[in-house]
């Protein structure tokens, strides 16, 4: 989440006003993320003496207006089957999605909790189950996306970085182009797909304790291979601030997801490519909004070089249980 749109009072009354939401109290702008500007929306409905919040999102950068009703029917449905989710909010005519300020922008429920600064391996497995469970209810979700942030779409962000890499670090790009070209000649065909997350990191997973109690920010939700969801959760969840693999979250990840959709033997010997590319492509998003920042944005770029150190670790992973997880739970 981040703040790239001020919204003034007026068109902020004039936005809510087609809600049966009540009177607007606040509008705090939310400076997290690096995708959508996000701000923190609290009204008070006529009669009520504590204020209702919600998350007030306008669709900004790299997210397209076509894709918008995939996003919301997703959140929707998910809802709908038991995933503890952000929900659209309709207004009186019963449409969700509006424009504000010129932009694309809904109104959603609010979760109560906090992002993990640090998890621990309660919350990995928490994390694990959701996931899941979320990949099961997927299944009935009817509408496609396309996932626009796999291999062409590495190769282009890494087009659009290649002549600047070297300000990150000396030949960064040699490096970026060697892998992403033995990516392309063995990624994995044919593994059990359906509609995932694709950015699951901390800061989109409240807890209550270590309970979690929402997955947020579904704006690059698409169908791809359910466990390619798997591999992003590894690589954001069982790292540590000194570049280390932890073990004992990822086993712990693993086994309650398992637990809820065991993996096949394809999906399972498939997890270090699949890790490797999860790495490959945040190291490539986050290189490309370094070297493009808005400088007016109310967020700093995440360093890239931290991916760097991940896609090493995996590069050199020679066989799936080294992640932690036991063959014979996964089902190979």
């Amino acid at each position: 989440m981040a703040v790239y749109t001020d919204v003034s009072d007026e068109d902020l009354q004039h936005f809510a006003a087609a809600y049966d939401l009540g009177a607007v109290v606040s509008c705090k702008g939310i400076a997290e993320g690096v995708e959508n500007t996000n701000y923190l929306l609290q009204t008070l409905p006529d009669g009520a003496a504590l204020p209702d919040s919600y998350i007030l999102t306008l669709y900004e950068k790299r997210v397209s207006p076509e894709d918008l009703p995939f996003f919301l029917g997703l959140l929707e449905h998910l809802a709908a089957n038991g995933i503890s989710c952000p929900t659209p909010i309709h207004g009186r005519d019963g449409v969700a999605l509006r424009q504000l300020c010129g932009k694309p922008a809904v109104i959603v429920s609010f979760l109560s909790g906090m992002w993990p600064k640090r998890s621990t391996p309660q919350q990995c497995g928490e994390l694990g189950a959701a996931l899941a469970q979320m990949h099961v209810a997927g299944a009935s979700f009817e509408m496609q996306r396309a996932n626009d942030m796999s291999i062409d779409g590495w190769r282009k962000l890494l087009d659009a970085s290649r002549d600047r890499a070297s300000e990150i670090q000396p030949g960064l790009a040699d490096v970026l182009t060697a892998e992403l070209d033995y990516l392309a000649a063995n990624w994995p065909q044919d593994l059990p797909s359906g509609v995932i997350h694709a950015d699951l990191f901390p800061d989109n997973v409240f807890f209550l304790g270590d309970s979690l109690s929402g997955l947020i920010d579904f704006y690059f939700a698409c169908n791809d291979y359910l466990t390619y969801d798997l591999a992003i959760c590894l690589n954001a969840w069982c790292f540590e601030t000194d570049h280390s693999f932890n073990i004992t979250k990822a086993r712990a990840l693993l086994r309650r997801y398992a637990e809820v959709r065991p993996l096949n033997a394809a999906e399972f010997a498939a997890l270090p490519l699949l890790a490797r590319g999860s790495a490959l492509r945040f190291l490539l998003t986050r290189l490309y909004d370094k070297l493009h920042h808005d400088e007016t944005a109310l967020v700093r770029p995440k360093d890239p070089l931290e991916f760097l150190a991940r896609l090493r670790f995996h590069q050199h992973v020679d066989e799936p249980g080294a992640y932690g997880l036991d063959p014979t739970l996964a089902g190979a």
